[in-house]
């Protein structure tokens, strides 16, 4: 798959703007980029992470209390660091930073704990199209999904509620990614629709039901179908 970009991005929930912010941004040492609004009294503040974006979505009305996903935690590439810092955000989400290259992270990676890691390998290969590294590690770009097979893992996650709810990948056709990923076994999560001039989007459900956003966005890919 030829990616529109050769990162990852990682969506959340927020219950608390402020004290997220100030962790992303102190702590952990993100660079806050803009806010972009997406309707419905949500609020995206945008944080720039080694070339991926961590999206820290707030609703006006809260979020609601729901299940976690299956995106379980969040590694973070740091140089200079000599052994990892495991870390939790204030809404309790596991982050933690680690040496560059540390078990092959140079960007981030999303740990993932799925019911099937050979329904999810079939997912993340034909249905997404990542390069597989191996049996629990899949590639896009420099960015990895880390796969765990756990009994526990949620079967049916809302996409609100707090914490770690979707993933973006850019692509260069946003109807063509979501036709390959039904065409593997994905379900549809939203159909495709065009935000204004940023971007045309859709959601699309790995076998678990977690989210994945395939994103088409113009700053990315040029001009964009209507």
């Amino acid at each position: 798959m030829k990616w529109a970009k050769p990162h990852v991005d990682v969506g959340l929930m927020v219950r608390s703007l402020d004290p997220m912010l100030a962790f992303y941004q102190q702590r952990v040492g993100l660079r806050f980029d803009h806010v972009l609004p997406t309707g419905a009294g949500n609020h995206q503040h945008r944080h720039e992470m080694n070339g991926s974006v961590l999206k820290l979505n707030h609703t006006r009305g809260g979020v609601p209390d729901a299940p976690s996903t299956g995106y379980r935690g969040l590694r973070i590439a740091r140089e200079g660091l000599g052994a990892p810092e495991p870390l939790r955000d204030p809404d309790g989400n596991r982050v933690t930073l680690v040496p560059h290259g540390f078990d092959d992270v140079v960007g981030i990676a999303i740990e993932v704990g799925v019911r099937d890691s050979a329904a999810h390998a079939h997912f993340y290969t034909q249905g997404l199209g990542l390069d597989p590294v191996d049996a629990r590690r899949f590639r896009c770009g420099d960015s990895l999904f880390l796969v765990d097979e756990a009994p526990d893992a949620p079967s049916d996650p809302g996409l609100r509620g707090a914490g770690f709810r979707y993933v973006t990948l850019q692509v260069f056709d946003c109807d063509a990614a979501t036709e390959r990923a039904l065409a593997a076994g994905a379900t549809l999560g939203a159909p495709a629709r065009t935000l204004g001039d940023v971007a045309r989007f859709a959601m699309v459900r790995d076998p678990d039901g977690n989210w994945v956003e395939l994103s088409q966005r113009r700053s990315l890919t040029g001009e964009l179908p209507r």
